[in-house]
């Protein structure tokens, strides 16, 4: 009865090692390029949400000043 339970994670884990083998890993250069391309974006972005962080909050300042 044991073996019964223990068939299907073996057929699971067969089939994950199969379509691991199917998978196409990026190179080195390739990861280096993409992490560049992510930090370059990331630095834009919150450079981006701190200038309108920076907007909004010297318009309110502004708005309650009056």
């Amino acid at each position: 009865m044991a073996d019964t339970q223990n068939k299907p994670k073996k057929n699971f884990f067969k089939g994950v090692r199969q379509e691991f083998k199917k998978i196409s890993w990026p190179g080195r250069d390739e990861i280096i390029k993409q992490t560049i391309v992510v930090s370059i974006i990331t630095f834009i972005v919150a450079v981006l949400i701190a200038a309108i962080d920076f907007g909004i909050r010297y318009g309110i300042n502004f708005l309650t000043s009056l």
